[in-house]
């Protein structure tokens, strides 16, 4: 979608909005898959409220773009623009055990920062590519650490209020993989409380969850992490992988050989590639298992 409105375009620049025209989201996501729309890149938090009612006014869609690490976008022209943060200064501010962190920091820069600073609980996410917000949203979590488990508070612009709101921890029910943030919502800081721990501790935690890693995921190659989330009691990649699905394809798309639940982009796969491969995998596990699989990624098909 491009943005064709004189209104918005004369309002961009006075709200500290940056405008991209055509841009490729398969360069902004780590499958390498994607269609072209408009950029905007968002510089104050407190312009957003303005923005989105500008936006919704003149009846232009829009998708909150994170670091498009467990993203799937669909092909082509897409109907709708896409908006990101850009970093904010400081990225992250320590006070004693609470580690201040803007939504769009790297999430592994922070768990190393705060390591370094002698603050633990977080090793087991270093390895997870994305944003602070991202994982905020899904609830990320590797090796038994989860994100929600150190929140105390965050900064979101709530949608449906229209407003930027101050939410404390335990307003947000964290679950495996999910929240009770509403689709719509942008998370834009948070608050973390994490327990004292010694660097050099830290650092042997960090270096051992990085050489499960290694050993078990696809790390040079274009995926979205996992595709499924793990059912109750189960595990996702090892029912796949017990269906001898590992280097099942369709076009570019394939089931790593290396994990079952992540499936990489081998070339040029399309989203149309991905989308057929994850419905043939979920349709053989119901079959088999008699469970039905969700989606851990997320899916952007207008």
């Amino acid at each position: 979608m491009r943005i064709e409105n004189q209104r918005i375009q004369e309002a961009l620049p006075l709200l500290g909005v940056e405008l991209r025209r055509g841009v490729s989201l398969a360069e902004m996501t780590s499958l390498g898959i994607g269609g072209t729309t408009d950029l905007l890149l968002i510089r104050r938090h407190e312009a957003i409220p303005e923005l989105l009612m500008l936006l919704d006014a003149q009846k232009v869609p829009h998708k909150f773009l994170g670091g498009g690490s467990n993203l799937l976008v669909m092909d082509g022209e897409l109907p709708f623009v896409a908006l990101q943060l850009v970093k904010g200064e400081p990225e992250i501010a320590l006070e004693g055990n609470i580690a201040t962190v803007d939504a769009a920091a790297d999430l592994g820069r922070t768990v190393t920062y705060c390591a370094k600073h002698n603050l633990g609980g977080m090793g087991g996410l270093i390895g997870v590519p994305g944003t602070v917000g991202g994982a905020l949203r899904m609830n990320a979590g590797a090796y038994g650490t989860q994100i929600g488990s150190y929140v105390r508070e965050v900064k979101v612009y709530r949608a449906a209020e229209r407003k930027i709101e101050i939410l404390r921890g335990e307003q947000i029910s964290f679950e495996y993989r999910h929240t009770s943030f509403a689709p719509d919502d942008m998370m834009l800081a948070v608050k973390l409380e994490l327990p004292s721990k010694p660097y050099p501790e830290i650092l042997q935690g960090i270096r051992i969850c990085n050489e499960k890693r290694r050993s078990s995921q696809p790390l040079g190659q274009k995926s979205a992490g996992c595709i499924f989330k793990n059912p109750p009691g189960g595990s996702a990649g090892r029912m796949i992988d017990e269906l001898g699905l590992k280097g099942f394809s369709h076009g570019d798309a394939r089931v790593s050989e290396r994990h079952a639940n992540f499936f990489v982009n081998t070339g040029r796969a399309s989203a149309a590639d991905m989308m057929a491969l994850i419905a043939d995998v979920r349709e053989r596990v119901q079959q088999a298992y008699g469970v039905t699989l969700e989606n851990e990624v997320v899916v952007w098909n207008g």
